[in-house]
């Protein structure tokens, strides 16, 4: 349990500064890690025996614990800051180290190729990573034809799935706090016998068994929330890729979108 709903259970069978103790934390999640136990202890007005006591209750041996209790509760994917306050210039130079890491990924060319040879091309994503999903989608179909999004807005993706076979390929997009299920969705994916690539952050490995390639791409930062910098750089190295692999026929496809887009008045 996270340690606000530890409180919440316990709170009634705590001595009065015990309770006065579990509202600062509760009061601090966002900053704990900012502070020292002596810190909390003050701020509540208890003593740091009243704090440790505290701790204990909750299931905690002491206040290092609770640190690293917030700490995983980051690491899968949990709005929590763990640097208080951020250093924005480290935060720079860890997102510039992500995007570089990306892009050298040895698996990247053939996961073009097989962008640009397949039959067809499904790119599937949910939550946080629909928006990449969608992006990617967006990219490809410049460059080429049959490029489908899925799961669209409100549907499931089981009928996704019926008429995909060998020749075609899967993108799936799958970073931390995916969707429960997603495993068997990897699954029935593979057993298509389509051709299929992971893009997704460290946490997804054990579904990365299912891909015949995972473009590895964390996304952990310093700050409360995820950063997509790094995906989205690595999209754009893709989608540039496709379109110089098919060449010609992709430069005659861009022009006709784009005269589309002049007759219907689309875009300024």
């Amino acid at each position: 349990m996270r340690i606000e709903e530890r409180i919440a259970q316990y709170h009634a069978d705590l001595s009065p500064q015990e309770r006065r103790a579990a509202d600062t934390l509760i009061e601090h999640l966002d900053d704990l890690t900012a502070y020292r136990a002596a810190e909390l202890a003050a701020l509540a007005g208890v003593s740091k025996a009243t704090m440790s006591r505290l701790f204990r209750s909750l299931g905690f041996a002491d206040f290092d614990e609770v640190r690293e209790h917030l700490r995983a509760l980051r690491s899968a994917g949990e709005p929590r800051r763990v640097q208080v306050p951020p250093s924005l210039t480290g935060y720079a130079v860890q997102q510039a180290d992500a995007i570089h890491k990306a892009l050298q990924q040895p698996a990247l060319t053939d996961v073009v190729d097989l962008l640009a040879a397949a039959r067809r091309v499904t790119v599937v994503g949910w939550r946080n990573s629909y928006p990449v999903a969608m992006h990617l989608r967006q990219q490809l179909a410049h460059a080429r034809a049959d490029v489908r999004l899925a799961p669209l807005p409100g549907q499931v993706i089981g009928e996704e799935l019926a008429d995909i076979t060998a020749g075609d390929l899967i993108v799936v997009v799958g970073f931390r706090r995916r969707p429960a299920g997603f495993g068997s969705f990897m699954a029935e994916a593979a057993a298509t016998r389509a051709d299929l690539v992971l893009l997704a952050d460290p946490t997804a490995r054990e579904h990365a068994a299912y891909s015949r390639y995972w473009l590895n791409c964390p996304i952990s930062t310093g700050l409360a929330f995820d950063s997509y910098a790094a995906v989205m750089s690595l999209v754009s190295v893709i989608a540039d890729g496709v379109l110089s692999t098919i060449g010609s026929p992709a430069r005659r496809r861009i022009s006709g979108i784009s005269s589309a887009y002049r007759r219907l008045d689309e875009v300024e």
